[in-house]
């Protein structure tokens, strides 16, 4: 069984920062593409960001230059460091980690975690 469990949402004030953490437990081969997604209420599911196993990165155009997404492979983590946060990004943040286990390749998902930018 693998789990994806994340940590680090809460209240903040606009402009301010958070860390997301999702630790990957289970008996997993591989691990590639780590992301991270959010959905607001009303709204779509959208990508954030995304790490691949090398470290190479991807951002929505919303967040460039605000977010970092950071990985560590010996731990099984991914995180997301979020700046100067706006209210609209108020939403469920999720993570996803794209994983070779058995002989086939799954996606998993966190519970999410949530994230409230209001004064």
């Amino acid at each position: 069984q693998v789990q994806l469990v994340e940590s680090g949402g809460g209240l903040v004030q606009p402009g301010g920062s958070l860390r997301l953490s999702c630790v990957v437990s289970g008996s997993i081969s591989i691990i590639s593409n780590m992301d991270w997604y959010r959905q607001a209420p009303g709204k779509e599911r959208e990508l954030v960001a995304r790490i691949t196993d090398g470290g190479s990165t991807n951002y929505a155009d919303s967040v460039k230059g605000r977010f970092t997404i950071s990985r560590d492979n010996a731990e099984n983590t991914v995180a997301l460091q979020m700046n100067s946060l706006k209210t609209e990004e108020t939403a469920v943040y999720s993570c996803k980690a794209h994983c070779f286990r058995g002989s086939h390749w799954y996606d998993y998902w966190g519970q999410g975690t949530q994230v409230t930018v209001s004064s």
